[in-house]
């Protein structure tokens, strides 16, 4: 019953945040749309719809994920994020990531490409977990691994913490455990050091309260999305 509900919260948390991706990106139009980690690009079409982008690109590792990408109109490539994007520079009006980063080993190469390949004055949306959120906080006092750094094994989910999601799982793909998770003020400090001018954050899911909570304290939130422009 209590990972019922613990999943039913990090849900709700997920949904709330993929919101504020969208009223985040839905102030004008970006035409030219590059989504990292696009997966299948069924939530690439939903970014594209709120953000009016009409020419649609995606990266993707795994290689029938990016072949549904590009079923789905989207011009999708398979490639390795944590290498340099197949693209020319200033290609994109936009360029979003959601619950990518903290699986990316390069990270000075990831977002160094990011705002190599936005044209100036371009936006960029990267949403991922919080190290600083209430329930990570709880977890480190009691010298357990944060939640959101329990998946760092391909061998077997949820180390270190007994009420992690995908605790016992296993089979996990290696690049999809996690690498690095940012505090706030390092998330945000990371997107400058890469001439990433951040305009807002957003947060989302703030355990045990409801998740739109975390929109009144970004800081303490599950999930952060920085919206950033290009300088």
């Amino acid at each position: 019953m209590l990972h019922n509900w613990f999943e039913g919260l990090a849900v709700g948390a997920f949904e709330v945040n993929g919101n504020n991706i969208k009223e985040l990106v839905s102030g004008q139009p970006y035409e030219r749309l590059c989504d990292l980690g696009c997966d299948d690009g069924t939530w690439t079409l939903e970014v594209a719809r709120a953000a009016r982008a009409s020419k649609l690109f995606g990266v993707e590792i795994v290689v029938d994920q990016a072949r549904k990408a590009c079923q789905r109109g989207i011009d999708a490539v398979v490639a390795d994020l944590n290498r340099n994007l197949p693209f020319a520079d200033d290609s994109f009006d936009l360029v979003h990531a959601n619950q990518v980063i903290e699986h990316i080993s390069s990270l000075d190469t990831f977002l160094s490409e990011i705002h190599r390949v936005l044209r100036p004055g371009g936006m960029s949306i990267i949403s991922t977990e919080n190290a600083s959120s209430w329930h990570n906080v709880g977890a480190a006092v009691m010298g357990w691994q944060i939640f959101s750094l329990t998946n760092v094994s391909a061998k077997v989910g949820g180390l270190g913490n007994p009420f992690a999601l995908h605790r016992g799982e296993a089979g996990m793909i290696s690049s999809w455990t996690h690498k690095t998770v940012f505090n706030y003020r390092g998330l945000i400090e990371f997107h400058k050091v890469h001439g990433l001018r951040p305009q807002r954050v957003r947060g989302a899911g703030y355990h045990p309260l409801p998740p739109r909570v975390g929109r009144l304290d970004a800081r303490h939130a599950h999930l952060l999305t920085v919206r950033a422009v290009k300088e």
